[in-house]
């Protein structure tokens, strides 16, 4: 590609010297000289091919969209549900802990219900006034009661 600059600024120079307006362009020589393709006229089969391809577009765009709007409410759902799971373990292990101690309460009030059926603990029928000088040194005759070593109670659940 050869250009001489001088030349090229003389002829525009003497090109431009009149009015631009009623000037036509005067074809010149090419500047640049090469083999370039040139665009051929769109068809109709390319056109409809186009705007299938643009259909497309957009159809894959709307289901990733709607891809990533699912997975985000599938992750936030399955947050809550873990949030859930967690609490309700929490609760279970809170519930056996209750449990425990509500069945340690039932086994005593089960012993104090069995103390009450079979009269363990008794009031006393008499009760013995001793003053703490006894000068008349009366002797106390014990109550003759026959004397039961067999046990036929038991304490327990």
């Amino acid at each position: 590609m050869n250009l001489n600059s001088a030349r090229v600024r003389i002829e525009q120079t003497e090109k431009y010297t009149g009015n631009y307006v009623s000037d036509t362009i005067i074809a010149e020589n090419t500047v640049i000289e090469g083999g370039f393709i040139q665009e051929k006229p769109i068809t109709i089969q390319e056109m409809f091919v186009r705007r299938i391809n643009k259909a497309l577009g957009f159809c894959i765009t709307v289901a990733i969209s709607v891809t990533f709007i699912s997975y985000y409410t599938a992750m936030n759902c399955e947050a809550k549900l873990n949030k859930l799971d967690s609490e309700i373990v929490r609760l279970n292990a809170e519930n056996q802990d209750l449990q425990a101690e509500l069945d340690k309460f039932q086994s005593f009030n089960n012993v104090d219900d069995k103390v009450e059926e079979f009269n363990l603990l008794k009031k006393a029928d008499k009760v013995l006034e001793i003053t703490a000088l006894n000068t008349d040194k009366k002797t106390i005759s014990p109550i003759n009661k026959p004397v039961n070593n067999n046990f036929d109670w038991a304490i327990g659940y």
